[in-house]
């Protein structure tokens, strides 16, 4: 920020912090916290040892209805030698007392750019791998180009089409074999390698097949209702679905529950469940993107607000990102939206509260917002939709009074 020194980092004090405030939160989902709500706690490895029962402990315990929520967990790629030189993922590089001075990120998703980026930010010099043609290769275009150059702005090297022949140990050095296309053979030579090319279903060791659950290297097979293949059972979570957020396994779980207990009908497929990439400036969504909807046969209208044309993220020096909306061509409905911005995961929550309601931009357009707030960039898109509804009679009516009262 313009005016303010820079600071230096003390990375062992960070991340004592970061692992102190986790310790905090842990009691929210602790064996204990079940106890108390009346609920039977049995720790173990468990696995289904019929299609009505379960083992856990060396206890057989019969189930009416089971709910299998395993999770996921951080996956690797097959690269020769990978394992033996030894890496780091998402959930184990928290653990970290000492910044590592190079530090190569295998996989361009949302987990190796929001650590790459941190890292880099920390002071490591940081290299980003990834095999596609471009980072974040699901994101809007627009908005993975700016996350892209906010990577590259912090010191991140980003390397696409890399492919990662083989990695050895050399002392404390990993040595890291790339071919790019086009070019030589080359290495890169680091002090750590962090993994972050996606979730790997926990479906190991849980006795599916005795149960009768199907299931394949993506998962648990559910149907809409969230049920498995044998009807006592149902999954929510990673386990079952492509949303592997824990906004959305929370969701899904409620919907497997209320059918499982309650004879519900909820459906999965009914869910409008939003996601956000926590780099800076943060990528949020929700709903179908553009390409998405022409493979379906949606036609769109694509609204968009740039950032710098918002007061207050002007004001706050974050007018770097914009807020695109697509909507069915011919009404408001919006279908999917895109937002990129220091604030953009707070910002997408009304977007989607509007799509889960079936209201559209009308009402946004509508809907009064304070100002100045960076969210007023939504109601600039509401604005842009209505004045699309005027006719070029009524344009001229307005352009006669303008005339007029000048």
């Amino acid at each position: 920020v313009r005016g303010v020194d820079a600071a230096s980092v003390d990375f062992a004090a960070v991340m004592e912090r970061m692992r102190r405030l986790r310790a905090d939160i842990s009691p929210h989902d602790s064996a204990a916290r079940f106890r108390d709500l009346g609920i039977d706690v049995f720790l173990g490895s468990g696995k289904f040892v019929g299609p009505d029962a379960v083992e856990v402990g060396g206890q057989t315990l019969r189930f009416a209805k089971a709910v299998i929520a395993t999770g996921a967990r951080a996956s690797a790629p097959p690269i020769d030698g990978l394992t033996e030189a030894g890496y780091l993922t998402n959930e184990t590089i928290f653990s970290l007392t000492t910044l590592p001075r190079r530090l190569a990120v295998i996989g361009a998703g949302p987990i190796g750019c929001e650590l790459a980026q941190a890292f880099a930010r920390f002071g490591s010099e940081v290299t980003l791998l990834e095999a596609m043609r471009q980072i974040l290769g699901r994101e809007d275009r627009d908005a993975a180009a700016l996350v892209e150059s906010s990577l590259r702005n912090d010191g991140v090297q980003i390397n696409c089409c890399a492919r990662i022949t083989r990695v050895d140990r050399h002392g404390d050095e990993v040595v890291l074999s790339l071919q790019r296309e086009g070019c030589d053979p080359e290495e890169l030579r680091v002090d750590a390698v962090l993994v972050g090319v996606g979730r790997a279903p926990n479906v190991e060791g849980l006795g599916l097949d005795a149960a009768g659950v199907q299931f394949d290297k993506h998962g648990v097979q559910v149907d809409d209702q969230l049920r498995t293949s044998n009807r006592r059972i149902f999954a929510a979570g990673d386990i079952s679905s492509r949303f592997k957020f824990t906004h959305a396994a929370d969701a899904l779980a409620r919907i497997a529950i209320q059918n499982a207990l309650f004879l519900g009908r909820a459906k999965a497929s009914a869910l409008t469940i939003p996601w956000c990439t926590y780099t800076d400036p943060e990528i949020a969504h929700v709903g179908l993107y553009e390409a998405e909807a022409a493979e379906l046969g949606i036609e769109v209208t694509t609204f968009v607000q740039e950032m710098s044309r918002v007061d207050r993220a002007i004001l706050d020096g974050e007018d770097e990102g914009f807020v695109k909306v697509h909507v069915r061509k011919g009404t408001d409905r919006i279908v999917g939206a895109t937002v990129v911005g220091r604030h953009a995961g707070e910002m997408l929550s009304e977007i989607s509260l509007a799509m889960a309601g079936g209201l559209g931009l009308k009402v946004i357009a509508g809907t009064i917002h304070p100002y100045p707030t960076q969210a007023e960039a939504i109601k600039k898109l509401g604005d842009a939709y209505s004045r699309t509804r005027l006719t070029p009679f009524v344009k001229s009516l307005f352009k006669r009074w303008l005339s007029w009262t000048r």
